[in-house]
């Protein structure tokens, strides 16, 4: 599936998208009937041999205060995702991501990577920020 392929199959699918960029798809995910939202990042990224992938992303909460270990014991024990931290307006934030080869995604497969990514990211930023909500 090519990103603009993803793009098209997102909005077809009801998502809301909010960055239109060329290689960015932001999607406003509303959750728990609309009382929490979590904002999903897709990305078009290439490997070494310029094979196509696509990343999902959510931000979870800022690095400052973090328990790496509690972080490392995620991405151990974790079948989807893993955190990294990334850069959200300059400030660095936990991360949840998951890369797959944008060959072997099909729009089935992409809109459950996406409910999956915003679900596990909102537990992760509830239990990181006190109940709050940062989108």
């Amino acid at each position: 599936m090519h990103f603009e392929q993803i793009r098209t199959h997102l909005t077809r699918a009801g998502f809301h998208l909010t960055v239109h960029d060329e290689n960015v798809i932001c999607i406003e995910l509303s959750l728990e009937q609309g009382t929490r939202h979590q904002a999903i990042f897709l990305s078009e990224l290439e490997d070494d041999d310029g094979r196509p992938f696509l990343r999902v992303s959510t931000a979870i909460a800022p690095t400052t205060g973090l328990d790496t270990r509690r972080a490392l014991a995620f991405n151990w024990e974790s079948h989807v995702g893993y955190l990294a931290i990334g850069n959200l307006d300059g400030v660095p934030y936990l991360q949840l991501c998951e890369n797959r080869p944008a060959e072997t995604l099909d729009a089935a497969e992409l809109q459950r990577l996406v409910m999956e990514i915003g679900g596990v990211g909102d537990r992760m930023e509830r239990v990181l920020s006190a109940d709050g909500d940062l989108l």
